[in-house]
């Protein structure tokens, strides 16, 4: 058991523990740590709490202390000067030629190198870029090609949904996700409509997966003979945000009719009726009874996060 302090470096990245030592340190403070990559200014987003050995990949390294004022105002002349490093860039990019999409820059705290992270269809050879930057501030340059979905947690921006998208608010790290998610969420296969802006599909398709298989596993599969309280019938159709079933059923005077039923209420041929009372029994019964009549993968080519 080790205690240790959260502490993110951008808006929306990834959290990194590091030892807090015997500082008071609060959410929202500033302060500086050693990383891989020099001396940087961060932003702590978890209280000092206890966290399990194993639950750590590294060794944990201290903060070097919480940041003073002239920490930050640094940090803000290092802002200003990023922005003054992204038009420079952008310049000399055009006077090259290259074809290559400049995303952001990056200061080091110290000053002691830049990060500029661009984005392109291909290897970029920016050899002669590098020099004609260095040259320029005099200090170590640094060229970093990243993708689209790293782009646009760097730029945010609002998805679908009209809120700020995850990736730049609150996900610390990319999800999997795949077409597969959205067949058995029952959504349009319309890629402008199941994708964010990153053009990728959307990170929420992964939110309600669990939900989403763990009900069609216990709900009467489309196409199967049921018994429901008005009769006998065949499963059409299955909501999972309602829970229900919807049933053709054949009528006592011989006419069919299409009707919907909480899916506890109905009973699939050959299984203990699916009352909520015995809803633990009945699901067992009715995961077995739909593994046994899943038909084997066919592949349909959905392991990967695109279209």
């Amino acid at each position: 058991m080790s205690k240790v302090v959260g502490v993110r470096f951008k808006s929306g990245g990834k959290v990194y523990y590091f030892d807090p030592a015997d500082l008071d340190i609060k959410v929202g403070d500033g302060v500086i740590v050693e990383t891989a990559h020099g001396v940087v200014f961060g932003d702590v987003a978890e209280a000092p709490h206890i966290l399990s050995d194993e639950k750590l990949a590294t060794q944990l390294k201290p903060i070097i202390r919480v940041a003073t004022p002239a920490d930050h105002e640094q940090r803000n002349a290092n802002i200003q000067r990023e922005k003054e490093a992204f038009a420079i860039c952008q310049d000399k990019i055009a006077e090259r030629n290259l074809v290559m999409k400049l995303v952001d820059v990056e200061y080091a705290f110290n000053g002691s190198k830049i990060t500029f992270f661009f984005t392109a269809d291909g290897r970029v050879d920016f050899r002669e870029l590098v020099k004609d930057l260095a040259y320029v501030f005099k200090t170590r340059i640094e060229l970093r090609q990243i993708g689209v979905r790293d782009e646009a947690r760097m730029l945010g921006g609002l998805g679908a949904c009209g809120r700020p998208i995850c990736c730049s608010s609150f996900l610390s790290d990319f999800i999997t996700v795949s077409i597969k998610m959205a067949k058995e969420q029952g959504l349009s296969l319309n890629p402008t409509k199941i994708s964010g802006i990153c053009g990728r599909l959307m990170c929420c398709l992964k939110y309600e997966q669990d939900c989403y298989e763990s009900m069609h596993k216990i709900m009467p599969r489309v196409g199967r003979e049921v018994i429901t309280p008005d009769g006998v019938g065949v499963v059409t159709e299955n909501n999972v945000i309602c829970e229900t079933t919807q049933v053709r059923v054949q009528l006592p005077d011989g006419t069919f009719d299409v009707r919907t039923y909480p899916y506890c209420e109905v009973k699939q041929k050959g299984a203990q009726p699916h009352g909520c009372a015995d809803c633990p029994s009945a699901c067992k019964d009715a995961d077995a009874s739909a593994e046994a009549s899943k038909p084997e993968d066919s592949g349909d080519g959905s392991g990967g996060d695109a279209l």
